[in-house]
């Protein structure tokens, strides 16, 4: 013969309680990973053309007109800002940052 542990209706009352709680938990524990993840694609998103264009202009080929003019190297560096600078008010556009 098995006695259960409290009645039933109880038993019942308890773990619906315990298991909102639960789910309480788990949605709060979820939706920061979410702001967490959505911070480092922002990030990620804005620095990836940038590697981009430091590894291509990292490569020093000799046929790259820019690296032989004047002002090649503040061009370059007018074209990363710029770049970047584009992204982030684009995010801002969206309410994304």
């Amino acid at each position: 013969m098995t006695t259960p542990l409290l009645p039933s209706r109880q038993g019942r009352l308890i773990v619906d309680i315990i298991a909102g709680l639960l789910d309480i938990y788990l949605s709060r524990v979820i939706n920061r990973l979410n702001e967490i993840v959505k911070v480092l694609t922002i990030i990620a998103t804005i620095f990836m053309p940038l590697i981009f264009l430091v590894g291509v202009y990292g490569m020093n080929f000799a046929s790259m007109p820019e690296l032989k003019w004047r002002y090649g190297y503040y061009g370059g560096w007018a074209v990363i800002v710029r770049v970047a600078s584009c992204i982030v008010l684009y995010f801002k556009k969206k309410k994304w940052i």
